[in-house]
């Protein structure tokens, strides 16, 4: 108990910028505070703040401290919620990751509905075409799409993701159709060159098994976004995703081709952390991502949206 109001008397005086201010808030003397900060940081064997008549500031190591110490109560918060009266009850901060693209359009929207229903969390999202570090980089929960990397990371699939090979009616004219996976070698193609993605080739299912082209690239870009505005524009074929270009299709903008030779779809999932114990918030929200992705509705409705990719 002594070692827990050490920690939370700390955070609250770099929260709060004083002495004064936390013990006000907690309804203790200045002087209590002040010792439980001198104990806490004689049992670390480092200073955590530096005080002065005028302003109360953080060491360093401070810094770095007061972070974990904000996520060991949010733990806290979160493992009393969880067996209290409901248990459903999440406070605490989360940071979600996800590709950009993917991102912007189905984890960016589901952020503010999951905060109106549980608004002691919350979010900090972060959208990158690249493979986060999660432990590293302190990331709760990473949402990924595409084949998993082995790790030892946990990882729930929330839904199929389908691939499929997709070009203008306008460069079909021009360049026909391919017909075989081997015929992408004659054609203009448009690549990601996110190191993280699409790193064996194209995927497609040849004899009953999956076979791998690497395409001749015309243009590469990193940003998915940007090759499928080309795809639209007639540069070339391009590899994408389902649920990216889904209404591209059913509009004619852009036209599906070698669908009977398509590989079985991948995954969307949500990876985090090998823990024992989930917090509430966590758990939470894998739980809500995984209900809204798992309802066919869902996709159907989100392919009408204008899109942001």
């Amino acid at each position: 108990m002594d070692r827990l109001k050490q920690i939370e008397s700390f955070v609250a005086v770099s929260t709060k910028g004083s002495l004064t201010a936390a013990a006000t808030a907690e309804g203790v003397a200045p002087a209590v505070i002040g010792r439980r900060i001198d104990a806490l940081e004689e049992r670390l064997g480092v200073k955590l703040l530096v005080r002065t008549t005028r302003r109360i500031s953080l060491t360093h190591e401070g810094a770095a401290f007061l972070e974990d110490a904000h996520r060991l109560l949010a733990d806290l918060a979160s493992a009393e919620a969880s067996v209290s009266a409901g248990g459903v009850k999440a406070s605490g901060h989360l940071r979600i990751t996800a590709p950009a693209g993917f991102g912007r359009r189905h984890v960016a929207p589901l952020v503010p509905r999951f905060v109106a229903q549980h608004p002691e969390v919350s979010i900090s999202l972060n959208l990158a075409d690249r493979l986060v570090d999660l432990v590293n980089e302190g990331f709760d929960c990473a949402v990924r799409v595409g084949d998993l990397p082995d790790s030892s990371l946990v990882s729930v699939r929330l839904a199929d993701n389908r691939r499929l090979c997709v070009a203008s009616p306008d460069y079909l004219a021009r360049h026909g159709r391919p017909m075989v996976p081997a015929d992408i070698g004659r054609h203009d193609c448009l690549t990601l060159s996110s190191e993280a993605s699409q790193t064996r080739g194209w995927a497609f299912t040849v004899d009953g098994q999956t076979a791998y082209v690497r395409p001749a690239t015309k243009l590469d870009c990193s940003d998915g976004q940007v090759l499928h505005a080309w795809c639209l524009e007639g540069l070339g074929l391009a590899w994408r995703s389902w649920w990216e270009v889904e209404s591209d299709v059913r509009a004619g903008r852009l036209v599906s081709v070698l669908d009977d030779v398509a590989a079985p779809p991948n995954g969307i999932y949500a990876v985090f952390a090998q823990r024992k114990h989930l917090p509430v918030r966590l758990r939470l929200w894998i739980d809500f991502i995984k209900a809204t992705y798992g309802d066919p509705s869902y996709w159907s409705m989100s392919s009408r949206s204008p899109h942001a990719d």
